[in-house]
């Protein structure tokens, strides 16, 4: 825990990292001398712009929309979709909506639950195809390090 205080006194802004965090990082730091930071390898949009886009189109998007899963990605081996343009029109890619169990309401909420997965394990996601309700499907992606991602490089 510190304190942020102009004075000097022991009054001002707190801020504390939970234990868990701690243990995990240390843990991590200890064994490999860094910390290992899991990824899917995807680019998602600005929670901002996707809640614009969503009042734009009148449509609910309540998850965290993929921009691109580029090749040589895990989410791209998974089957993971990315949003495009066609002819300047924009098509939407997948919305994540669950990870592990978890709601996914915004890019932080995906952010933290798959900083807490192992490396080398699944994260199972719930997604919206084209963001569209009727085509809710369920995806295992790999956690995988991201210093070892090799986007662009095909197999």
């Amino acid at each position: 825990t510190a304190i942020f205080s102009p004075s000097g006194a022991s009054a001002g802004i707190g801020f504390a990292i939970p234990i868990d965090t701690t243990r995990r990082i240390v843990t991590q730091i200890v064994a490999h001398g860094r910390t290992l930071r899991p990824t899917l390898g995807i680019t998602v949009a600005d929670d901002a712009w996707l809640r614009n886009l969503a009042v734009g189109i009148g449509k609910t998007l309540t998850g965290v929309l993929v921009m691109d899963a580029p090749e040589g990605t895990p989410a791209h081996a998974a089957g993971i979709n990315g949003t495009t343009r066609n002819y300047g029109r924009i098509e939407l890619g997948d919305l994540i909506v669950s990870a592990n169990g978890h709601a996914v309401r915004t890019s932080e909420d995906l952010l933290s639950i798959v900083e807490e997965v192992p490396l080398n394990s699944r994260v199972e996601l719930v997604v919206l195809r084209r963001c569209d309700e009727r085509r809710r499907e369920k995806v295992g992606v790999l956690a995988v390090d991201r210093t070892h991602l090799q986007v662009g490089v095909k197999p």
